[in-house]
């Protein structure tokens, strides 16, 4: 992802000025608002919380777009007490970002027709460390907030695969699907970009649906 942003970020006319990894996660601490316009955190679960924190402090914007970890913790945390702006997502990938919006109106047309059942099923490549995906955790989460107690999520670990999530409402006499398929990573290289040019002149922490007026 890394490598990916860098390179959609350089085509977009901006600079990368610095790029830290596990081998210099110390150059996290030297870098200054002055000389960089916003940072972009894909990293892991057990590290996402302690770097969004610490680029925060030095009142660097940031666009932070790993899953599995408490963000809601750290949006209290700093809310009212810092105002360096920046935006979390379980996916940054516009067309991720319109089946969420698709999603969440189409849940609310279901609650009339109490015959169908929800569900959810994710299928991403082996190495992904979170499980079910944070995606799939907002597409349940919304279908859940239109009066849905139990949504089931599946999950798969496949190969390569970018990402692919389903939303299925069945009941007997038929099944409705929505389905997401990523063709690569470039999407979520994207729009976490675009969120980054979005984030200038901004304060407080801020969603991807803000970014694209959804």
């Amino acid at each position: 992802m890394g490598r990916m942003v860098e390179q959609t970020a350089i085509r977009r006319g901006h600079a990368v000025v610095c790029r830290i990894d596990k081998d210099n996660a110390g150059e996290l601490n030297t870098l200054q608002p002055a000389e960089v316009d916003a940072a972009i955190e894909f990293s892991t679960p057990l590290t996402a919380c302690s770097n969004v924190k610490t680029l925060l402090q030095r009142g660097i914007p940031v666009v932070c777009g790993t899953t599995g970890w408490d963000v809601e913790a750290l949006r209290h945390e700093f809310e009212g007490t810092n105002s360096t702006p920046w935006i979390w997502a379980s996916n940054f990938s516009i067309g991720v970002n319109l089946f969420f919006a698709l999603n969440g109106h189409l849940a609310q047309l279901m609650r009339a027709w109490g015959q169908y059942t929800p569900a959810v099923a994710e299928t991403h490549h082996i190495h992904k460390l979170d499980k079910p995906s944070g995606t799939a955790k907002t597409l349940a989460e919304e279908i859940r907030a239109c009066g849905y107690a139990d949504v089931p999520i599946e999950s798969f670990r496949e190969g390569e695969v970018p990402g692919i999530h389903t939303v299925t409402w069945d009941c007997a006499e038929d099944c409705i699907s929505l389905t997401h398929s990523a063709k690569s990573r470039a999407g979520f290289a994207l729009g976490a970009v675009i969120a980054a040019e979005w984030l200038q002149g901004k304060s407080g922490f801020h969603t991807m649906q803000e970014v694209l007026n959804l």
